[in-house]
């Protein structure tokens, strides 16, 4: 009997992710739709409390949330199938994605009909740095880390230098702690499992890739890493991904990058699944085998480590959120990592021509994003249509 439910919520998790178009927040809405209200494999207190344990950890916030559902309801085993059958279908086809776009470039073909998808992109960006800092900064302090990261993130060109602004944007906030109010603690207990295989493979990896210096497990690493220092979900994922793999190691073009970024607003489940594109695209000298492997190691890399801190947190998050300076720390957290999509947005629009029409588009998409109700895909398929026809 619990195998057939558990293939139920599988059927069930497969379907979404054929139907979840928009992000984390439209995503967490089929969530409530299919999972609460349908089949009542959790209440809606239940759902946005894990919703809430999954905004405060790294990595894509609608995958760990289901994934996290799967946990409870069959432990380990049921969580990583939840996770491979979500993802599976945006991450085949972004890979796809990747290896047509590589092909059609080595071919001689004109990447032209793509080019209002870039203008198209930036909007997508622009709307999510605007909606991101409008929620997630709620005072002048926040504010200034927010300015300040945007800054950083622009002038400097260096990966590293992510992780390094989340971790001050904590500390910047964590002495706020006073203003949140005192809740009775207990003894913190941990299961350490899911936390020593969480840092074991990132060192693991980092420390085989100098070694071997083969670019498939430095590529494993590198979407590990970032796997492991990414708040505030997929739009998040911008900068980081930008900076490494096309400012500092340039193994994408800015148009290449625009165009994955704008083909996966059109994709359904996780826009993590962004990640199987660039991985395919680092190796296109490798042919393609190396790009489909590259591919799944990085769509693996990027998906990982959220997957071993839900286990983690699920156990430990009743006691972690009574502590106030943790609450505190979220603050300059969220700021930091609003400021570094506000620097993408920009960094992004560098390299498109600027002429009326290109201006025109990213001020329309962010217009139909904001005060429409057309979904996303239909909006990056009129630009291939615009494109095409222009």
């Amino acid at each position: 009997m619990r195998k057939t439910r558990n293939t139920i919520f599988l059927k069930d998790v497969f379907l979404l992710s054929l139907t979840a178009f928009g992000g984390p927040q439209a995503h967490i809405g089929l969530f409530l739709d299919v999972l609460v209200k349908k089949r009542a494999y959790l209440s809606e207190e239940e759902l946005i409390e894990l919703l809430a344990l999954c905004q405060v950890l790294p990595g894509p916030t609608s995958t760990q949330t289901i994934t996290a559902v799967g946990y409870q309801k069959g432990g380990p085993n049921l969580a990583y199938l939840t996770l491979i059958v979500w993802a599976l279908p945006a991450v085949m086809i972004m890979t796809a994605a990747g290896v047509f776009i590589s092909y059609w470039g080595e071919m001689g073909g004109s990447m032209e009909f793509t080019k209002y998808v870039l203008p198209i992109a930036v909007g997508f960006v622009a709307f999510a740095a605007i909606r991101i800092s409008s929620k997630v900064v709620q005072s002048n302090w926040g504010g200034a880390l927010m300015v300040i990261s945007a800054i950083v993130s622009y002038f400097v060109n260096n990966p590293w230098v992510f992780p390094i602004l989340i971790i001050a944007g904590g500390f910047a906030t964590a002495w706020k702690y006073k203003q949140h109010p005192v809740e009775e603690k207990e003894k913190l207990r941990f299961r350490w499992g899911n936390l020593f295989l969480f840092f074991f493979i990132l060192i693991a990896a980092a420390t085989l890739g100098a070694v071997t210096k083969s670019r498939f497990i430095l590529l494993f690493e590198n979407f590990y890493r970032n796997g492991t220092i990414i708040f505030g979900g997929g739009q998040v994922l911008i900068p980081y991904l930008y900076t490494e793999f096309v400012e500092y190691k340039e193994y994408l073009s800015s148009s290449e990058f625009l165009t994955g970024w704008g083909f996966v607003q059109a994709v359904p489940g996780p826009v993590f699944s962004f990640s199987s594109f660039i991985g395919a695209l680092s190796v296109r000298e490798f042919g393609l085998p190396g790009e489909i492997l590259t591919a799944f190691l990085a769509s693996t890399g990027i998906f990982l480590p959220g997957t071993f801190m839900i286990f983690f947190a699920t156990g430990v998050w009743e006691q972690l959120k009574k502590y106030r300076i943790i609450r505190a720390s979220l603050e300059g957290i969220n700021a930091a990592a609003s400021g570094m999509v506000i620097a993408a947005a920009i960094s992004l629009f560098d390299p498109i021509p600027i002429s009326p029409l290109n201006i025109g588009i990213i001020v329309l998409t962010y217009i139909l994003l904001a005060f429409s109700k057309i979904p996303a895909p239909y909006i990056i398929i009129g630009g291939i249509v615009l494109g095409i026809v222009l």
